[in-house]
């Protein structure tokens, strides 16, 4: 559904896109991963129409954007990072008289779309409200109601949840969660918790480059190197700095008086890391063995490609 072959941007010194290349299948939701600056957002933009890239290729549906003259933008749905809208009409007008029309929806057809979406984004109350008394949350279903009014095979999210509470985080993930399947969702986001609940697929971006790409669930077996996670009576008192020396360690780190240990071997670390406890006269609280979140996976492999 999305093909993207050598994507470079640069603006100035800056290349916000060096030598991208991804492919994103029909019907998944595929969690454009990176840090912030990474070139999630300049992608999206060239993936919509807004941009221009300096060279490297791109097909949506099978018609390659990058060509002159080529406009997708009335095939695919775009929710900005923060969409905005007229603030004086309702949510139904908005819908109807003003964005069903762009794309050539009118009349009974129009109301009878608005409706649905605004019944599929959970507005249906808020209908006749005027836009400008959204809340954030409210607004971002807005925009995705707004993105799929016309009912597009390509959904491109540009950080839909990435300024919401947890309440609004819930109501737009619960709604990208219902358009699995019937809609292609590219998702570019850096809450990672996210993408490990909602997303099929994920594609890691780094420095304008794609560095892995993979299903959620392989990406996992693949990196699931095991943790320990560790709390001390007496605290972390530097002790993780010393059990970092072990041979068996990979790389420690600490949060919330909790010390995480990445280790080779998990049968030769926890015998390692045992007697480094009691050489060390350490009391231990709490010695658990847990597998690691996407998010440790992330951080191992932005780490690696600095």
């Amino acid at each position: 559904m999305i093909r993207i072959e050598n994507f470079v941007k640069a603006y100035g010194r800056v290349h916000a896109l060096d030598g991208l290349s991804l492919n994103v299948e029909p019907g998944v939701v595929y969690g454009f991963l990176g840090p912030n600056g990474a070139g999630k957002t300049t992608t999206m933009r060239i993936l919509s129409g807004l941009a221009r890239p300096d060279n490297g290729r791109a097909w949506v549906l099978n018609q390659e954007i990058t060509q002159s003259g080529s406009d997708i933008r009335s095939l695919i749905g775009v929710l900005p990072e923060e969409p905005a809208f007229y603030p004086w009409m309702t949510a139904r007008e908005y819908l109807r008289d003003f964005i069903a029309p762009l794309y050539g929806i009118t009349g009974q057809t129009a109301k009878k779309r608005s409706a649905e979406m605004l019944e599929k984004a959970g507005l249906t109350e808020a209908a006749d409200r005027r836009l400008a008394g959204f809340s954030r949350g409210m607004r971002q279903r807005m925009g995705l109601a707004q993105a799929l009014i016309h009912n597009p095979q390509v959904l491109l999210l540009d950080e839909p949840v990435s300024a919401l509470d947890p309440a609004g985080r819930k109501e737009v993930l619960d709604l990208i969660e219902a358009l699995r399947g019937s809609t292609t969702i590219l998702l570019s986001t850096h809450i990672l918790a996210d993408v490990e609940r909602v997303c099929d697929v994920v594609g890691i971006i780094n420095k304008g480059r794609l560095i892995l790409q993979d299903h959620r669930e392989t990406l996992m077996a693949r990196y699931a190197s095991p943790l320990f996670e560790v709390e001390a009576d007496n605290g972390l008192d530097n002790w993780p700095d010393r059990v970092k020396l072990l041979p068996v360690v990979e790389n420690v780190s600490v949060s919330n008086h909790t010390a995480r240990i990445l280790v080779k071997n998990i049968k030769e670390a926890q015998k390692a890391l045992l007697a480094f406890f009691v050489a060390e006269g350490i009391a231990v609280r709490r010695f658990e063995i847990i597998h690691p979140s996407l998010e440790d996976i992330f951080l191992r492999l932005i780490e690696k490609e600095s």
